[in-house]
This record gives structure tokens, C-alpha cells and sequence, in this order.
């Protein structure tokens, strides 16, 4: 760094390319990585769409961590709840054996990888909630992790339904088997649909219609809908600040993770959440 600032003081054009070369390099080493991951996923994944994928070690922690918070529990329980989703054979068989039946195995990977969903599952666990209400439910990966928490939960003697809605009536195909007992989609629009659902939700994730005006239109809707001590998730919360609006409107607490991928060329989503203490 010390011959580079030499040369820009006696050599003021030659410092300039100099110094934009070094800056260029500088720069693209952040993208070596992503751009080395971007050909491997190209011949490996047939993925266009949500794209799946591992968190880093370190952002798993920081997610427990953030979560232990919200629910009271030790960070150490909330890490156990994330070692039952990824050591989970059977989900595992089951999305790899729907995939392959499917149609629409060419456009979805066999391989299970659950990225942010570690974190809903850990809440499913954590809450113990009744009733869970998912928009967007699109392959069903979500809904599979959700209802698997549902799974354990019914074990220790708490039981609980999940309901998904979609307006495209091809969405859900994971949903089946012994997962179908547990969840019920909705078809058409959400925001109708939430309308006319009548039950009580307890953990309630945004991830439909992307645009900001919809999504905070079904934070209005769903509002008289939540359970006292409901979790909203915000699958969009890297996007907009909806879900931030509606918890400072209603009283509500907000924090936000960000994802950092393991191995992947996508930058990462994130969970928007909202609670009450």
C-alpha cells in the first residue's frame, strides 16, 4: 500500500490507473466466491425460483440466538430444535420421493435444503402453536418443515393444523401423504381467503404476493385474526417494511435476520418478526 501511494504522488496518471486497478481487484474479490458457486448451482440445481440452500454456521447461531430471545429459552434448546429439522430422514425421503413424481421435478431439486425455514420450525417448536396459517405456499417445502414441527409437537401431547394459501391451484404438491393429515390449502387469493377463515392463528407467515401494497394488506387483514401472543413471520421483510409499519402501529415488537448463504451464489432472504413480550 505504501509503493501504491508512492506512485499516485509522483505519477498522478499512472497513480490513477494504478489505483483503479488495485480498487477493481479490491472489489471483485467479494465476488469470486459467489461467482464460483453461480456455475457449480448452474450444473448442479434445476432451481428458477426460491431458490434452496444451507445457512453458514455462524448465521444459524446468530438465528438461534434471536429466537431463543423472543421465546425465552435457552439458545441451546433453540440449536436442538435445528438439529431434529436437518437430521429429519423422513422429510427428506418424502420431499425427494414427491419431487420425483411430480411434474414439475424438472423445475425442483431433490436435495432438501432448508435456509431460513430452520428458524420457522424452531418457532413451530417453541410455541407450540394451534393453528399456523402460511400464504404462498408454492412446492410446499415450507409447509412440509412447519407441519413436521406439528409433528413432534402432537408427540408431547400438543396439537396443531396448518393452513396454506395459494392462488395457483398447481401449489402444494409436497403437501401429501401423511403431511396432508396435518395442513389444508386454501386456493384462490389470500387476502380473500383470510377473509373468510374463521379460526384463530397463532403463527402467521407472509409469503404470497411480493408487492408491498398486498403484503401489508394481509397484515391488516389477518390483524383481528391473531391469538394474543401470535408470531407474525414476514417472508418479505428484506424487500419492504410492512411488517415493521404494522408491529409499530399495533404495539408490536420487530426484529429482523438476514440470511447468509452456505455455498450458494444467492445473496439470501431474511425473516421479518413480529411478537408481543
Amino acid at each position: 500500500m505504501r509503493k501504491l501511494k508512492r506512485t499516485i504522488i509522483k505519477t498522478p496518471i499512472l497513480g490513477r490507473i494504478v489505483l483503479f486497478i488495485y480498487r477493481a481487484k479490491l472489489a471483485l474479490g467479494y465476488f469470486r466466491g459467489p461467482l464460483s458457486d453461480l456455475v457449480k448451482w448452474l450444473f448442479r440445481s434445476n432451481e428458477i425460483t426460491n431458490f434452496t440452500y444451507n445457512l453458514e454456521e455462524t448465521n444459524k447461531r446468530y438465528l438461534a440466538s434471536l429466537i431463543a430471545d423472543i421465546v425465552n429459552e435457552k439458545i441451546d434448546v433453540i440449536m436442538t430444535y435445528f438439529e431434529e429439522i436437518e437430521s429429519n430422514s423422513d422429510i427428506r425421503k418424502h420431499i425427494a420421493d414427491a419431487t420425483q413424481k411430480s411434474d414439475l421435478a424438472f423445475w425442483a431439486d431433490k436435495e432438501v435444503r432448508f435456509g431460513r425455514r430452520i428458524g420457522w420450525y424452531a418457532l413451530v417448536r417453541a410455541l407450540k402453536p394451534k393453528i399456523i396459517m402460511e400464504t404462498g405456499v408454492d412446492k410446499g417445502l415450507g409447509a412440509c418443515v412447519l407441519i413436521s414441527a406439528l409433528m413432534r409437537n402432537k408427540e408431547e401431547g400438543y396439537e396443531g393444523r396448518y393452513y396454506g394459501t395459494d392462488i395457483n391451484p398447481e401449489a402444494g404438491y409436497l403437501l401429501s401423504g401423511e403431511y396432508a393429515n396435518y395442513g389444508t390449502i386454501l386456493f384462490g387469493d389470500s387476502i380473500q381467503s383470510l377473509k373468510k377463515f374463521d379460526g384463530v392463528i397463532d403463527l402467521f407467515i407472509n409469503d404470497s404476493d411480493h408487492s408491498a401494497e398486498y403484503e401489508a394488506e394481509e397484515y391488516k387483514t389477518v390483524a383481528s385474526k391473531l391469538s394474543a401472543h401470535a408470531v407474525i413471520l414476514g417472508d418479505n421483510s428484506h424487500c419492504t417494511d410492512k411488517l415493521l409499519e404494522f408491529s409499530l402501529k399495533m404495539n408490536r415488537h420487530f426484529v429482523f435476520f438476514r440470511e447468509k448463504p452456505k455455498e450458494h451464489w444467492y445473496p439470501g432472504a431474511g425473516i421479518g418478526i413480529s411478537f408481543k413480550r
